[in-house]
């Protein structure tokens, strides 16, 4: 009898240590699923940024012009993780420090869409034929008034008063947009409505 009790106590006590080792396998599991979530979210990075701050190549301090001395040696970006469904890419590369010295406007420096790669390298702004490119803030009266077609391309950071941040928006979107080279900020808006499937801002600083 007393054989028979110490083997139904050793029976329940691995029964339990099983079924604890099972749920903590589980909770395990679930947390790798999570992990792998979050990892999975768009990600944008750049190799023309170094601890947050844009080299010097991409900007005023480049050795790149077009004939209106505006720098347009392009950044580099690459996209990750892009969501199920994504068709193309858009993007933005704005500069909202500007607003005190442009008279309230955000200086705009690329418009970028129907990119259908994940990665550009640098200065592909300049050649591009597999994309199209908007005009940029060099084009108002504040950017001395270039003209559209020189404007449809990246123009560097030129920061005239200290250092600004600049941010580059990426859209991950579910179709390919009724563009041309030239289109405005606000054209790329409302083609972009009710498409955007996941976006991402990437900063960075250049100094003046």
């Amino acid at each position: 009898m007393k054989t028979q009790k110490k083997w139904l106590l050793l029976f329940l006590a691995g029964f339990t240590l099983l079924l604890v080792s099972a749920c903590t396998s589980k909770e395990a599991g679930n947390n790798e699923n999570e992990k792998q979530s979050v990892n999975t979210e768009m990600k944008v990075s750049s190799t023309g940024l170094t601890d947050g701050v844009w080299q010097d190549k991409y900007g005023k301090r480049g050795h790149q012009f077009n004939k209106n001395d505006i720098p347009n040696y392009s950044i580099p970006f690459k996209i990750e993780h892009a969501p199920k469904g994504t068709k193309t890419y858009a993007v933005i590369l704005e500069d909202k420090d500007a607003y005190a010295v442009t008279n309230g406007i955000s200086w705009i420096h690329w418009l970028a869409a129907n990119i259908t790669k994940n990665e550009l390298l640098e200065n592909e702004s300049k050649s591009a034929t597999d994309f199209v490119q908007g005009a940029n803030s060099w084009m108002t009266i504040e950017g001395g008034k270039q003209s559209r077609e020189l404007s449809s391309f990246y123009g560097g950071m030129a920061p005239p008063d200290k250092l600004h941040t600049y941010e580059l928006h990426v859209f991950a979107l579910d179709t390919a947009l009724d563009l041309e080279n030239g289109f405005t900020l606000n054209d790329l808006y409302w083609k972009m409505e009710s498409h955007i499937l996941d976006s991402y801002i990437l900063k960075g600083t250049y100094a003046n």
